[in-house]
């Protein structure tokens, strides 16, 4: 008997059996696995693009992303068929201390950019990835709620990877496939500031810098460089008790610029206050920002800017190919190990272990024609 509390000895007892173990496991899709989705053609990623397809367009950038040689193949073909129909837009780079308000800044300059100009406008919103498990929140898209819901917005979070700037290694492409798609205004918004954001400079057309009051020496951005790349300045959060502060705030920063040579485009940069929040001062920001962009236009600073930016990406992706080349050259990487245990017990100095192993590379490549 399974409950002996219920035989007939025990009179006014009863022991029900309660409610059985349920598996947490559907069981009618138990050993069905998710079916990714075939690769299109070329031509069906490039028609799909041109025609504005969100979807197409969402997956030809995951190629891109890619680091599998057969995708990036196809994406390389893609990018170059699509590039005739690029360069028609107004290209931002959004930076700034992490917690300067940078995504809801976004989600607000979004919103009164399509209500004010119309068109299309496209997000690419780099998360920072983990140094360990290599993986990325990417939460930039919960905090643009209105921007996210728009038809005429596409918001693509991508992982940083560690990549120059916290800027996605295609993120140029990026840009490229999505003003092929019809986006003529383009957010770069980027992980935070540092030398390195020379990744973001090098491919908008204004490099808008986001700073807060309280985070220290206002002064302290000029000694990392970036107050010298920034096009415009703006101070987020002033609102309530914190607009005499970023008030003051912006007279210090618009002095300390003045101490700077003026930028190759004639124009000095702006220093402008507002709330992305309370969606307070936005309209002054982009007036600011469309009216740089139209000044360079009637000097040639635009068209000359842009073609920095095209020789600065071609050099850049001449010294990738190049290391790529390297070290996945035959014998390479058994040599790096070699001369890394020589370095590290003092027999060898750096400079001579980097001579050692470019000569083998060099010796390899003549061996193999």
């Amino acid at each position: 008997m399974k409950h002996p509390e219920n035989d007939k000895l025990y009179k006014g007892l009863k022991v029900n059996d309660g409610v059985g173990h349920v598996d947490s496991i559907n069981p009618y899709i138990s050993g069905v696995r998710r079916k990714r989705a075939a690769l299109l053609s070329v031509n069906d990623y490039v028609e799909g693009i041109l025609r504005g397809d969100v979807t197409v367009l969402s997956r030809a950038v995951t190629l891109v992303e890619s680091m599998l040689p057969e995708h990036q193949a196809i994406a390389q073909e893609v990018v170059e068929r699509c590039l005739p129909h690029s360069g028609n837009s107004v290209r931002v780079g959004i930076t700034g201390v992490p917690g300067a308000g940078k995504s809801t800044s976004i989600d607000a300059f979004g919103m009164h950019v399509l209500e004010r100009c119309g068109g299309k406008l496209a997000v690419l919103a780099v998360d920072p990835s983990s140094e360990r498990s290599k993986g990325s929140i990417l939460g930039d898209k919960t905090r643009m709620e209105r921007l996210s819901l728009h038809p005429n917005a596409f918001i693509r979070p991508s992982a940083s990877a560690g990549s120059l700037g916290g800027v996605a290694r295609k993120t140029r492409e990026t840009i490229v496939l999505c003003e092929a798609a019809g986006y003529d205004k383009v957010f770069v918004e980027t992980v935070g500031v540092g030398q390195s954001e020379t990744a973001v400079y090098s491919m908008v057309d204004f490099f808008l810098l986001i700073q807060i009051t309280g985070a220290g020496d206002e002064l302290q951005g000029i000694k990392r460089g970036i107050m010298e790349m920034a096009d415009g300045v703006v101070i987020n959060k002033a609102d309530g008790d914190n607009v005499e502060e970023a008030r003051r705030m912006a007279v210090h920063l618009r002095n300390a610029l003045h101490l700077f040579p003026m930028p190759a485009s004639g124009i000095r940069p702006q220093v402008l206050t507002y709330s992305g929040f309370y969606n307070m001062g936005i309209k002054e920001v982009w007036d600011m920002v469309f009216g740089y962009i139209d000044c360079v236009k009637k000097n040639g600073a635009f068209e000359e800017r842009r073609h920095g930016q095209s020789r600065y990406w071609m050099y850049e992706t001449i010294d990738e190919q190049l290391r790529m080349g390297f070290r996945n050259a035959e014998g390479v990487a058994a040599m790096l190990s070699y001369y890394e245990q020589l370095l590290l017990s003092g027999k060898i100095t750096s400079f001579a272990a980097a001579a050692k192993l470019l000569e083998y590379y060099n010796e390899i490549k003549k061996r193999n024609g």
